[in-house]
Order: structure tokens, then sequence, then C-alpha cells
């Protein structure tokens, strides 16, 4: 919602904020489409949000309401809302290790779970960073506010993959098919979000982020290693890799789920 404040598509459908020009334009750097990447996935989680509650309800179980931890102040940043927030998206410490995970053809997180995969971007795995701008101030230099966009960059294909992998961790505990088939939906919709893998390998066209200092891992691996831009994460993994796809709103679930299997022969 924050993102969706300050660099998306201010309209109708995603209630609270007014836009930032200049961290708009800054995320557009990133890819064109972002403003509305950013927006429809903001209506994206509200649809899950409302589906989810509805799905409580007819159960008749207790809706989940979030409203009483909005505790975080925010951005003041124009554009914003200026209401209390769940996140902070103004002190990140990512963990963008996701990216030579998903890329590798020789190690698995799930057989090898042991093996520590290199951080992408070491220096965003240390300190804190925003990834939206705190004040007005933040916008007055290009290169910080582009610095700002270019973390907003790598904290969306952070939460996407761990989106990905926390459904189906949820699926396996589930005691009820219904539950279970819900739970891999969601997954599913993760799952279906290439775009933000494309925004990430700006990085590593470019080799650096402005003002921050920001250098992804071994330059000499861009092009040629687990970093490479172009490689779809999905098949570098050296392993059978099974996931229901279905469209990212609440849809009935017997229509809108397909099963598909995708094979990776070991290296």
């Amino acid at each position: 919602m924050q993102y969706n404040e300050l660099g998306a598509i201010p309209d109708s459908e995603v209630q609270g904020g007014s836009g930032n020009p200049a961290y708009t334009a800054a995320l557009a750097v990133l890819d064109a489409d972002m403003a509305q990447y950013v927006h429809d996935n903001t209506d994206d989680e509200f649809t899950h949000q409302n589906f989810l509650n509805a799905y409580l309800a007819s159960k008749g179980a207790d809706t989940a309401n979030l409203e009483p931890f909005r505790t975080l102040p925010g951005s003041t940043a124009t554009g914003s809302s200026g209401i209390l927030r769940l996140t902070n998206l103004m002190q990140l410490t990512l963990d963008t290790s996701w990216w030579t995970r998903y890329r590798s053809s020789t190690h698995n997180p799930d057989l090898d779970p042991n093996f520590t995969f290199p951080q992408a971007i070491p220096t965003l795995a240390a300190g804190q960073h925003t990834a939206i701008p705190r004040t007005d101030d933040d916008t007055k230099d290009p290169n910080f506010l582009q610095a700002i966009a270019n973390t907003a960059g790598f904290h969306f294909p952070t939460i996407e993959q761990g989106g990905n992998g926390l459904y189906p961790s949820m699926a396996k505990r589930a005691t009820s098919v219904e539950v279970r088939t819900l739970s891999l939906r969601q997954a599913a919709a993760r799952r279906g979000n290439r775009f933000t893998g494309r925004v990430a390998s700006t990085f590593f066209r470019r080799g650096t982020f402005p003002t921050e200092n920001h250098t992804p891992i071994e330059a000499r691996q861009r092009r040629h290693g687990i970093v490479q831009q172009n490689l779809e994460g999905d098949l570098q993994r050296p392993i059978f890799t099974a996931a229901f796809i279905t469209i990212p709103r609440g849809r009935p679930m017997n229509r809108s789920l397909q099963f598909v299997i995708f094979e990776r022969k070991w290296q």
C-alpha cells in the first residue's frame, strides 16, 4: 500500500495516496511498467485479503483484522496518505541470496539446506536502507532517489519469492483438502509473477547502484554465472518442480486450477 501511494497509478481501484511523480519516475527507470505493476499487485493483495476473510466468514470463523497493529509512522513525502503503517519500508535489510539460490545449477536449497548462497547485493544485506522517500528531502538528489527506487526494485522480488515458499509450506501443514488447495492457489499467484525478476536484472546490466555503492557480486559472474540476467529462475532448479497455476484473484477453485509440471534434468 505504501508503494502504491507513492509510486503507482493513483485511481479509484486502490484507495490511498496521490502519487509522488519523482519517485514514480525513478521506479520507471527500472521498468516502464513499474507503476502499473505496483498498482495491480496492490489491487491483487486486497482481493486476496477480501477473499480469505470471506472464506473464514463462510466457515463461521473469526475474520482477520490487523488494524490494531497499525502503529508505525510512515513516509511524509508528497503522495503519502500519512496514515500509520503495519510495516516499515524505511529501514530495510534485504536478503538477496534468493537471486543466486534460484539460479544455481549445482545446489538446491531443498536438498542441501546447509549450503549458504551468496548475496547478490552484499551491502543490501547489511545496515538499513529506505525503499521509499521518507520526506520530500529524499527526492531532491536524483542519484539518492534512484538508489531508493533500486532498493525497492530488489525488495519487490524478495517479497514475491518469500510468498512463493510460504504458501506451499503452509499447505503441507493443512489437514483440510480445501484449505490446502487455497494455499497452493495463493502460491501460484506469487509464482506467476515474472516481472520482478526483470526489474532485478537491471542492476546486473549496470553493475551498481548510484550513490549507495551497492555492487553485485563478482562482475565477471554477471553474464556467465548464477547472476546472469536472462535466466529464468524456475528452469534453473536441478529438480522436478510442480505448481498450481492460476490467476492472482479470488476465483472459483475448481475451474481456475491447472497442474503443470516442469522438468529440469540434473547437471
